[in-house]
C-alpha cells in the first residue's frame, strides 16, 4: 500500500480496537517525517499519544525524533522493546521510531500495545545496508493490519529508491549515518555499487 493511498482507520473511543501501522523503506524516504505527520494528527485530535525510540539512536537528539527535513517531536528512549510495555502509561496511541533495531521482542511488544486497544505506528528500515531484510520488521510487517512503503529518490539516477547504500567499507550491521555515510538508491544502482565495493573500488 502506497503512502497516497493510505487512509487513517476510524478510531472510535467507545469502542476502541488497536492495530498495528508500519511505515517502511530505505533512508531518506520520508518514513520519520510520515510517523511525525500521524502522531501529530492523534494529538490535535485530542488523543493520549507516547513515543519511543531505541537509545542507541542518538544522531540529532537525544530524546526527540527528529527528521532528515529537521522536523522533530518528543519521544523516550527505550534500551529494550519490553520496556513500552511498562512505560506506555494511558496512551491511545504509542509511536516507535528506528523500529529495526529494537529487539525481537517487538513484534510481541506491538501486538500486546494493540490487544489493551492502543493504535500502533512503527517506522523503520525494511532492509539493511546489504539488501536484506533488517531485524524485527519483516515479521512486524506481517501481523501489521497496515503497512506503508515510503521511497526516496536514487542519488545516482534519479528513480525510485527502495535500497540504503553504505558507501564505506564497515561491516558492522548498525552504524548510524547520514548523507556522507549513506545513499538511497534503486535496486540496480544499489547492485552496481555492491559489486564495486566486493572488488574493492569504492
Amino acid at each position: 500500500m502506497s503512502e497516497e493511498l493510505f487512509i487513517e482507520p476510524r478510531y472510535g473511543i467507545q469502542h476502541r480496537k488497536g492495530w498495528i501501522e508500519v511505515i517502511c523503506g530505505s533512508m531518506f524516504s520520508g518514513k520519520t517525517e510520515e510517523l511525525i505527520r500521524r502522531l501529530n494528527r492523534a494529538r490535535i485530535a485530542g488523543q493520549n499519544v507516547e513515543i519511543f525510540k531505541p537509545s542507541v539512536d542518538t544522531r540529532y537528539h537525544e530524546t526527540e525524533v527528529v527528521s532528515h527535513n529537521e522536523n522533530s517531536i518528543a519521544s523516550t528512549p527505550v534500551n529494550s522493546s519490553l520496556n513500552m510495555l511498562l512505560m506506555h502509561n494511558q496512551a491511545t496511541v504509542v509511536g516507535i521510531d528506528e523500529a529495526q533495531f529494537f529487539d525481537s521482542e517487538l513484534v510481541y511488544v506491538c501486538e500486546k500495545l494493540a490487544e489493551k486497544g492502543i493504535r500502533v505506528i512503527a517506522a523503520g528500515l525494511d532492509m539493511d545496508y546489504l539488501g536484506k531484510p533488517f531485524g524485527p520488521m519483516p515479521a512486524l510487517m506481517a501481523v501489521a493490519e497496515y503497512v506503508t512503503k515510503v521511497h526516496a529518490i536514487c542519488m545516482v539516477c534519479g528513480d525510485l529508491a527502495t535500497h540504503s547504500f553504505r558507501k564505506s567499507a564497515d561491516a558492522s550491521l548498525i552504524m548510524l549515518g547520514e548523507k556522507d555515510t549513506y545513499e538511497a538508491r534503486c535496486r540496480h544502482c544499489f547492485n552496481v555499487g555492491m559489486e564495486k565495493t566486493a572488488n574493492g573500488k569504492v
